[in-house]
């Protein structure tokens, strides 16, 4: 059975992520009390015939009357054999406030003595033992609702297959740095291509930009010790049965310098049979291996 459970702050998109799982077959229930979970898992095991084999529920601070036992609760579900996988969503805060204010949506944890910026981070102090334990974190700041739905359906049809799923994604800092990543490489002291004013229209998918990067022996050399480093780290991740990890490359504009080499990584790990993804945040595209 794949057992997940989706979480994060409010307004950050756990609908669009419970409907994106739904959508590709998992019986999806939002809200559900953390106390039923035990008793909603055995309910699952005596079904016969197996009838339900994909399940995900929605799990955040409405439920904070029993968020104190959510660590027994899912005590239980190990004890049971429930192998389970937490999504955790979330935003920076401005992206928040701008959601709420936009939709006209009441914070659950707003109050008349409770301004929403406080809100937010009563909520964040709430829900971080399942941030913590989370598979898999994504960062909806510029995620478009499609590009969250490829995301959650590309992990949940990851854990079909054994072994890690590698992430890249290239980001830029003038953007601000992913809230999601496990490892950021920082490359803005490689040449950049934006002062080639004939190169700028390109970005790092694109031959004129690739020639003038490969001309470089610190591209060279950045790439190689990226790569030696995921590789030494990896195993230690995969014995403590993690199934994700998002390395996010940036650079200023993340246009050139990140694009180029997030795409030489995942073509140098698929490359080696390990199951990778890309995500272009400022190019906003998205591709699975």
């Amino acid at each position: 059975m794949s057992f997940f459970i989706v979480s994060g702050l409010s307004g950050s998109g756990k609908t669009i992520a419970l409907q994106a799982l739904e959508d590709i077959g998992f019986y999806c229930i939002d809200n559900l009390p953390a106390v039923l979970l035990p008793h909603f898992s055995g309910l699952l095991a005596d079904m016969r015939n197996n009838a339900i084999m994909n399940v995900a529920i929605g799990l955040d601070v409405r439920n904070r009357a029993f968020l104190a036992d959510l660590p027994k609760n899912l005590g239980e579900l190990r004890a049971r054999g429930i192998h389970y996988r937490i999504i955790f969503l979330e935003a920076e805060d401005s992206i928040l406030i701008k959601r709420f204010k936009e939709t006209r949506r009441k914070h659950p944890m707003l109050d008349h003595q409770t301004p929403l910026v406080e809100a937010i981070n009563v909520e964040k102090k709430l829900l971080e033992p399942l941030s913590f334990d989370a598979s898999l974190r994504i960062d909806t700041t510029r995620t478009t609702p499609h590009e969250l739905r490829m995301q959650v359906s590309n992990f949940a049809r990851g854990e079909d297959t054994a072994g890690l799923t590698l992430l890249f994604e290239s980001f830029g800092y003038k953007h601000g740095t992913p809230l999601d990543a496990d490892f950021v490489f920082d490359v803005r002291c490689l040449p950049n291509p934006y002062w080639q004013t004939d190169l700028r229209q390109f970005s790092g998918l694109d031959e004129p930009v690739v020639h003038f990067l490969e001309q470089y022996d610190e591209v060279k050399a950045m790439f190689e010790e990226i790569c030696g480093f995921l590789e030494k780290w990896l195993p230690r991740f995969e014995r403590e049965d993690r199934t994700y990890l998002t390395i996010a490359i940036g650079c200023t504009g993340g246009q050139h310098r990140s694009v180029y080499l997030v795409r030489r990584l995942a073509e140098y790990f698929s490359g080696k049979s390990i199951k990778t993804q890309v995500r272009h945040r400022e190019l906003n595209s998205d591709t699975g291996t």
